[in-house]
């Protein structure tokens, strides 16, 4: 569609169908397309796809008008129904009077031969708008009244925070979808339940899941049959749309392509062997949305942070099946406060104050799901502890035959990277998912329907809980397909469809984990900063609270906006933030000066305290343990300190709660077996980090190692930092033919 600026307004422009919106109100019409000729010298400034809605940033700042500027086609649904991902927007404002560049695509019907959109020439009457450009405000800081000044400053300031927000969550994370033909936020379930419904697509649509509704609100209000048009229903989340083929002969040396972009020949198109498509849909909850630290656990209307509804679907020869998971935080009053490095959860209400909420959120659960399987993967020992006890006591308390309570420590259970031991809770629950059914309709009707669904959780709802998800959602899809006759009794899914089936569930948990946890996150949730508080120093300079800390000022800004883009007040002063901001950049800067005489001293007091008088200390170490079986943010990257002599290494466990080193192990250099260097082991996705592993003997059995990483400023730095060449210099020196490098990836 077309869009245009006039004096007065911005006209978008389909056909014979014309939207109008106020540049002085950001008021909406509806207006028939030949009303055109009745704005003052409008000017196509080029092509845009649909309307996201409008917002207005801050009380103090002007209202914007969100357009989608371009789209990028993530596949076709059964029936070919096309899915579109938000790839970049149009953020115009409604007070702005100078034309603004858009950068749009230019329509070809009114800029043949033309590059650039031609600049609107302003009428005498422009005259008195134009004084409140920002040029007229550049004008005034030389007028004695500073405190304007210093106001004006910091309200555009504060514009420029929460406008980089918003694009950064349209155009950085790719989480936006929308369909013109296809609800997205109802599954096939609740779609394919009674009569055909007339209404149209917006209306239809599951309210958890219109992450626009507030933003379009001026629209939905018209109430006329000629605003359908006009409205988009808009979903977080994530989809992805692949075909795949049961082909059996093919083999695994194929497998060489990057597990980001599957390569296009994984698609097969030998009719010879079966094929279907499978579709993966997240839906992210509007209520209670929100970054993190800012988002935990339940809300008084039952509502929980980084609720998610995830939705396996397979097509084959008319027939679709589907199957539904959700996650959600532990429904109790919980948090973590504070902007040191992984605070400890809290609980917030007591066990009576919290039942009628944690009431609230189940009820609803049971009313639109029926069923609940709980799957709750917190660590049953430990800081995680608190929260696990109280949702098992809330579930007791509640007392629900439709509500079934499995806990799965998921650290004890796959420690060391033994991922494949999720298979232990897949089976322990196979009966159950079973039972549970799945939803499965072709073109007569409804022939069954998924009876209940599984309600998984771990502290944050990112990795563990999508690791679990996708193992639960292989058993089913299993199932199904031989149920269709697609694949053999008695055989596992096949080399490539295995392998993009995983790529997709790593897409889904990366997606959401950018959504949650801010988009500095990375793959399969590994979203640290990549620094961690050792003594209030890190021994490259980096202070991984301060930075931490910083982060935290970021994602006031991203809530802000994410509450404002849901009609939610915002309730922290934002322009605080700047003050803040500027008292802990200067904190910052004074900690980076001492940093490394404290890390020194760290070194020599430890050094002193744990070598015996007849060794030889050759150096030390600030490291992070990065054992592949911590995997969430509140258990990953742990200090330690790796202290080097002449006959052993110390590695020594710091507890930045107490300050101290609470454990140590001494190996005798005899033990140590091997050292391997590498990508840094990650469950899902491509590694940011390069690591040292080192292989010893433990009463005289090989087997055991210490996983280990320097601290960098950045992935980019990894490998190449002097932290890392000097540990290597250092015990290369000392263990000469008895250490093996090796360059290839080996984990």
């Amino acid at each position: 569609m077309e869009l245009f600026q006039a004096k007065d307004h911005y006209i978008l422009q389909q056909g014979e169908r014309a939207l109008w919106c106020s540049r002085r109100d950001g008021g909406l019409q509806l207006r028939p397309a030949t009303d055109l000729l009745l704005a003052w010298n409008p000017i196509c400034l080029g092509l845009v796809e649909g309307v996201i809605g409008k917002i207005q940033l801050h009380s103090d700042l002007p209202w914007w008008l969100i357009l989608i500027r371009q789209k990028a086609l993530v596949g076709k649904l059964p029936e070919d129904h096309e899915v579109c991902k938000i790839t970049k927007i149009a953020v115009l404002s409604l007070s702005e009077m100078e034309p603004q560049d858009l950068e749009l695509e230019l329509c070809k019907k009114h800029h043949f031969g033309i590059n650039k959109p031609e600049k609107i020439v302003p009428s005498p009457d422009d005259s008195k708008f134009l004084l409140k450009t920002f040029t007229h405000i550049k004008t005034n800081v030389s007028a004695p009244n500073k405190k304007k000044v210093k106001e004006s400053k910091e309200k555009e300031k504060l514009e420029r925070r929460l406008l980089e927000e918003l694009l950064k969550m349209f155009m950085d994370s790719e989480s936006f979808y929308y369909s013109l033909t296809y609800d997205l936020t109802n599954s096939v379930q609740r779609q394919s339940t009674g009569e055909k419904d007339p209404r149209p697509l917006w209306q239809k649509v599951d309210d958890r899941f219109f992450w626009n509704k507030y933003m379009i609100q001026d629209l939905t209000e018209i109430g006329t049959p000629e605003v359908d048009f006009w409205i988009i229903p808009i979903i977080q989340g994530f989809v992805q749309i692949e075909e795949l083929v049961v082909n059996y002969n093919e083999s695994s040396d194929d497998e060489k392509s990057s597990p980001e972009t599957p390569p296009q020949e994984s698609t097969c198109v030998d009719d010879i062997h079966p094929r279907f498509l499978v579709a993966l849909i997240s839906r992210r909850s509007r209520h209670r949305a929100g970054m993190r630290y800012k988002r935990r656990g339940v809300d008084k209307n039952g509502n929980v942070a980084n609720y998610v509804e995830t939705e396996q679907l397979i097509h084959v020869h008319n027939h679709t099946l589907s199957f539904i998971q959700t996650r959600g935080s532990v429904p109790v009053f919980w948090s973590q406060v504070g902007y040191r490095y992984n605070p400890r959860p809290r609980l917030d209400k007591s066990e009576k104050d919290t039942v009628a909420y944690f009431c609230a959120h189940f009820e609803e659960q049971l009313k639109i799901y029926k069923k609940q399987v709980i799957i709750n993967l917190v660590d049953q020992a430990g800081r995680e502890k608190i929260i696990g006890d109280a949702y098992l006591k809330q579930v007791l308390l509640y007392n629900s035959s439709q509500l079934t309570y499995v806990s799965f420590d998921f650290h004890e259970h796959c420690r060391g990277m033994k991922f494949e031991n999720v298979q232990t809770l897949t089976d322990a629950i196979y009966d159950i998912i079973l039972d549970m059914k799945w939803c499965w309709v072709d073109q007569a009707g409804v022939i069954c329907k998924q009876e209940g669904i599984f309600r998984v959780n771990c502290m944050d709802c990112l990795d563990r809980t999508n690791v679990v998800q996708a193992a639960i959602a292989r058993v089913v899809m299993e199932q199904q397909l031989k149920k269709l006759g697609v694949m053999p009794p008695e055989q596992p899914l096949p080399v490539k469809c295995n392998r993009i089936y995983q790529i997709m569930w790593a897409n889904n948990g990366d997606s959401i984990s950018r959504q949650y946890a801010g988009t500095a996150a990375l793959k399969g949730d590994f979203t640290r900063t990549g620094e961690r508080k050792l003594a209030g120093v890190m021994k490259d300079g980096v202070n991984s609270a301060n930075r931490y800390y910083l982060n935290r000022f970021k994602d006031a800004y991203r809530q802000a906006v994410i509450d404002l883009m849901q009609g939610i007040p915002v309730t922290e002063d934002l322009y605080s933030i700047f003050t803040k901001e500027k008292e802990h950049e200067a904190l910052h800067k004074e900690t980076q000066r001492s940093h490394q005489e404290l890390i020194s001293q760290l070194l020599q007091s430890y050094m002193k305290l744990l070598l015996p008088d007849d060794e030889k200390f050759h150096g030390g170490w600030a490291l992070i343990d990065c054992d592949p079986s911590l995997i969430d943010a509140t258990h990953r990257d742990v200090d330690v300190l790796l202290l080097l002599s002449n006959s052993a290494y110390y590695v020594a466990y710091y507890d930045d709660e107490v300050d101290k080193v609470n454990q140590y192990q001494r190996l005798s250099l005899e033990d140590l077996e091997k050292i391997e260097i590498g990508p840094e082991p990650t469950l899902f996705g491509k590694p940011k980090f390069s690591c040292m592993r080192l292989h010893y003997r433990f009463k005289e059995t090989s087997g055991y190692f210490h996983t280990l990483r320097a601290v960098v400023r950045s992935p980019e730095e990894d490998g190449k930092g002097r932290a890392v060449n000097l540990m290597k210099t250092s015990l290369a020196s000392d263990l000469k033919t008895k250490a093996l490098w090796h360059r290839e990836r080996i984990f």
